[in-house]
């Protein structure tokens, strides 16, 4: 039961984070609070370590997105685009990540597919950070780590979770569309000044 209220909860987060609402981050902390639970008894160390960086996440994007833009006149930082550097340094970050906490993982617990779990954990600490910046490239990110998540939760036999996946899925693609309209929009209002 404990699963499934953590997969609603998430679902109504990742909703709230699409639509750019403030109120996504007071949500994901009950959302990450239950999964730190969940997954911990799944054996999935990485995501259990996840969800402790998620809790952190959750108050710094609350701050960002209200007082740590760079422009403090409007409620909301604006959404930002990657460059080929960054992506670059993002792909490398992530498969460094991956290989460093899959390793600790494999030798060092009784971790369950210790370097998938890893590579979720991995590029889901990149995709948030990149959230609470409003990058938009974070929905990129997130549906990859949708689509192996999916796969592990379903090896591990966590079926509302694979049902919390599978709807993020669809909503990550949602909310990518909806943040780069933001994005043009804010690319165009630029360029008329």
């Amino acid at each position: 039961m404990l699963e499934w209220i953590a997969a609603l909860v998430i679902l109504a987060n990742i909703y709230l984070a699409a639509r750019q609402n403030i109120w996504c981050w007071p949500v994901g902390v009950v959302g990450v609070s239950l999964y730190l639970y969940v997954f911990f008894t799944a054996k999935l160390y990485s995501d259990t370590l996840l969800q402790v960086f998620f809790l952190v996440m959750q108050f710094y994007g609350w701050y960002h997105w209200v007082r740590g833009g760079v422009d403090r006149s409007t409620s909301l930082a604006a959404v930002k685009r990657l460059t080929l550097r960054q992506w670059c340094w993002t792909a490398a970050g992530a498969a460094g990540g991956t290989a460093a906490l899959g390793t600790v993982m494999h030798r060092f617990t009784d971790a369950a597919l210790p370097y998938p779990d890893a590579f979720v954990a991995t590029v889901s600490v990149i995709a948030q950070f990149m959230m609470t910046r409003k990058v938009l490239e974070n929905w990129t990110l997130w549906i990859v780590v949708n689509v192996v998540s999916i796969a592990i939760y379903s090896i591990k036999a966590l079926y509302p979770t694979v049902g919390l996946y599978l709807a993020n899925l669809v909503l990550c693609i949602v909310a990518y569309r909806e943040w780069n309209a933001s994005w043009r929009a804010g690319v165009q209002r630029a360029g008329a000044v």
